[in-house]
């Protein structure tokens, strides 16, 4: 019998913590008279009296029409264990009830980008508005994403902010930059935007057989050429070799044979080699890593690929 309560005494101590580990705030960041946009807040159980700690933001994958910011909530509360601020985001799923297929039509697909990004730029509005409140230190907030959300947030870091803006009375300080980028299966449509001047820290990871979201260079869905929908774009292997050529601070994790399941692989699994890669960013340390992981899958689209750099 006293084995039994034992037992239970145990299990009930197990979920409290869990419980307590998952504790956050919804808060709206941004509403208008046609959106009302949310997240959820995860902050340090523990702090030092007057520190300012960085800020992650994650956005969950989901092709731009599914998904739900609660996809973060483990990754955000791992994160909040570990002394940051953490935040997961519902935003506008531009392509829900519409074609994102090869048929589809192209504009809408760059569209879902940029309303995905903005929604970031809001997130990042918000946060900064309220950083004494949250004690946020504004020079330390990154993005990080999955699938979707990856693609979203190196745009949000990269695309020129004045350009591609779709909220003209919300807006980041002329001078700001984020600290870097936490990228799942992502990819951008442009190579050239990254240049020696807003040039960040970077960590990748992308099964190498992706047919979704190009592991390195190719058309997003793997499209034919004369695909309505048809996209180019630069993926987590051609992002990491292109900082390893600016001398730019990157890792990349290469799940060998892996597809698009792998796009949320270190946001559940894993999660401290992400957090390494942020206190290395934080420490001012500056490294190019390229770690390949067997998946014990075979496709030939992981050929041509040069796995021992």
């Amino acid at each position: 019998m006293n084995k039994v309560l034992l037992c239970l005494a145990v299990c009930m101590l197990v979920v409290k913590c869990r419980a307590e580990a998952q504790k956050f705030t919804t808060l709206t960041y941004y509403q208008d008279d046609t959106i009302k946009l949310e997240l959820d807040l995860f902050l340090p159980q523990k702090t030092t009296s007057g520190q300012k700690l960085p800020l992650v933001i994650f956005e969950h994958g989901g092709g731009f029409s599914t998904g739900d910011r609660k996809d973060g909530h483990s990754f955000c509360s791992f994160l909040a264990d570990r002394g940051y601020i953490a935040a997961t985001i519902s935003y506008t799923l531009y392509m829900k009830g519409k074609n994102y297929g090869c048929d589809g039509k192209l504009p809408e697909k760059i569209k879902a980008f940029q309303y995905a990004a903005n929604d970031l730029w809001l997130a990042t509005s918000f946060f900064l508005q309220n950083a004494t409140k949250y004690k946020i230190d504004v020079n330390k907030i990154f993005l990080a994403g999955s699938s979707a959300g990856a693609e979203a947030a190196l745009h949000a870091a990269f695309w020129e902010y004045k350009t591609m803006n779709l909220y003209p009375k919300v807006t980041l300080p002329a001078t700001f930059k984020y600290a870097g980028v936490l990228s799942g299966a992502g990819a951008l449509m442009d190579l050239n935007l990254i240049t020696e001047k807003n040039m960040l820290p970077i960590l990748l990871f992308h099964g190498s057989a992706d047919p979704v979201v190009p592991y390195a260079t190719a058309a997003h869905h793997t499209c034919p050429t004369n695909a309505s929908n048809w996209l180019m774009l630069f993926g987590s292997y051609s992002i990491y070799q292109r900082l390893v050529e600016m001398q730019g601070h990157t890792k990349l994790v290469t799940y060998c044979g892996g597809a698009h399941e792998y796009s949320g692989e270190l946001f559940h699994k894993n999660q401290q080699l992400l957090v390494d890669f942020l206190n290395e960013v934080l420490s001012n340390q500056k490294t190019q890593e390229h770690r390949i992981i067997a998946t014990g899958k075979r496709n030939q689209q992981t050929k041509g690929y040069s796995f021992y750099e």
